[in-house]
């Protein structure tokens, strides 16, 4: 018998209880790494996120909905729903790998215009004078 089947039939202390608030409130160590961006999609991009170094989910889409862009978790269909695989429990946990995965997804769509930004700059000829395009 595990030790959580064990405890399903005993109340939870005082002490017990406090050290699940503590557990729910501590920041999480998320490492996002962004795998697509396609600003121009309805799927705006996919992220493979490490848990404190200890955990990874792969396959987690940024979603351009009705109320703007949010974090759709990886999942299975069953009949017409689909169920998450994985998710977090807590709001607080919801709530900071909400704001971690599209916080990274900003920042590298950031990145990425501006890298374009520079490249066209790159290509423009000095005010005033002709673009030479001989090799071209």
């Amino acid at each position: 018998m595990t030790e959580k089947a064990k405890s399903n039939g005993k109340q939870k202390t005082q002490g017990e209880t406090q050290s699940q608030q503590a557990k729910q409130t501590q920041p999480l160590d998320l490492e996002v790494r962004i795998q697509s961006i396609k600003p121009n999609e309805s799927i705006k991009g996919t992220v493979s996120v490490n848990i404190n170094g200890a955990f990874a989910i792969r396959g987690i889409k940024i979603i351009e909905g009705s109320n703007g862009l949010f974090v759709s978790m990886p999942s299975y269909k069953v009949g017409n729903d689909y169920k998450d695989i994985c998710f977090p429990i807590t709001p607080e946990c919801r709530q900071q790998l909400n704001d971690a995965v599209i916080g990274a997804y900003e920042q590298a769509l950031m990145q990425s215009q501006n890298s374009m930004a520079k490249h066209h700059e790159m290509r423009q000829a000095p005010e005033g004078q002709a673009m030479d395009t001989t090799g071209m």
